[in-house]
């Protein structure tokens, strides 16, 4: 009897059955629905991972529908993780996806309960809740993986954007301005994390004053390529670690 078609047709066949069966296990949770944790959470339920929990407060603003996996017109003033949650049920509508429209900080980080899950993903803004989630989820067993954004507007190159370990990352103000954080406070992460960043700063062109921006330009390749490395390498560890033990 030939075996009905399924929308993890394609992926099945590259790694096969088993390993599809890990993806669809593995329970991932992300911090910040915008510009590149919207395209993680794209990524990765069409990559076949199912158990997902998204994390926002905002609301999709006109300025996110040039970048932001969920804003279009229809979506603006809407809650950027129940329309998230939305566009990820119709990809897979067995999914099992919990949107929570809340903020990631010292005073909230126990909500969340990050023991309860197998990857942690910062895609945070603000330096520092993410300078906080970043102690809290390094602190944690070494089992949960934890993978960090830096930041993603004022780019334009996608040959610039690469992966590095947080202490070797350079040329990226974000990764600066954090690295002063942990000094200044004495608070260091508790083990080595990958990050996705790129060295290209640029300047904004449009502003009459651009150092006074309420926001930083930016452009839709650029955050979704970020957005989907770090989709990237979640997969790629759920696959090498279903390697080691088979």
């Amino acid at each position: 009897m030939k075996q009905e078609k399924t929308q993890f047709d394609r992926i099945e066949r590259l790694v096969g059955t088993e390993a599809m069966e890990r993806i669809s296990a593995a329970r991932v949770i992300i911090f910040g629905i915008g510009g590149v944790g919207s395209w993680v959470a794209e990524s990765l339920v069409r990559s076949g991972v199912r158990r997902l929990t998204m994390v926002d407060r905002d609301c999709v603003d006109i300025t996110n529908v040039n970048r932001q996996c969920p804003a279009t017109m229809k979506t603006i003033g809407k809650s950027k993780v129940i329309a998230m949650k939305s566009r990820l049920l119709d990809i897979n509508p067995q999914a099992e996806i919990e949107a929570i429209q809340d903020i990631y900080d010292a005073s909230t980080r126990e909500r969340f309960h990050l023991e309860d899950y197998d990857y942690i993903v910062d895609a945070i803004d603000s330096l520092s809740c993410k300078a906080d989630l970043i102690l809290t989820a390094t602190s944690l067993p070494h089992h949960i993986q934890f993978f960090s954004s830096m930041g993603a507007a004022l780019k334009m190159d996608p040959q610039k954007i690469r992966v590095a370990e947080f202490w070797q990352v350079e040329g990226c103000p974000l990764a600066r301005a954090l690295r002063q954080h942990f000094k200044r406070s004495k608070q260091f992460p508790r083990r080595k994390f990958r990050v996705v960043y790129s060295p290209e700063v640029l300047s904004n062109q449009g502003s009459l004053d651009p150092d006074s921006a309420p926001y930083n330009g930016t452009f839709a390749h650029s955050t979704a390529i970020f957005g989907f490395t770090l989709a990237g390498l979640i997969i790629q560890d759920i696959l090498s670690k279903f390697e080691e033990h088979s």
